[in-house]
């Protein structure tokens, strides 16, 4: 039990900043976002994702473009606004920082 927790508490963290550098690579669909999440062992079902695209949009970080679909209704296709590509950089140097110090702590961990 406590491994499963840890486990999930340490995907929550970083799930944001996945989701962001999904969404630099150009303009992207939900469904395929949480393809991408499933591909890399990130398991996120649609009440996750949703609320957070939501609350990433509402803070200036996406921005949202509907397409219209030839089976159905229109899509939502997700880009990063340029405040989100700045948090995103930042983003990317702490998870450097994050990486050495579980390197430089795992150095002389015989697993």
């Amino acid at each position: 039990m406590i491994l499963e927790n840890t486990q999930i508490q340490m995907k929550k963290g970083i799930l944001e900043y996945c989701i962001l550098a999904i969404i630099s690579r150009g303009e992207i669909y939900a469904s395929d976002i949480i393809a991408e999440l499933k591909t890399a062992k990130l398991l996120v079902v649609e009440g996750t994702l949703y609320p957070l695209l939501t609350r990433l949009k509402n803070n200036g970080l996406l921005s949202y473009n509907w397409v219209e679909s030839t089976s159905g209704p229109p899509r939502k296709y997700y880009t990063l606004t340029p405040e989100g590509l700045v948090l995103l950089k930042q983003l990317d140097a702490t998870w450097k920082e994050l990486s050495f110090a579980v390197e430089v702590s795992l150095k002389n961990h015989n697993l």
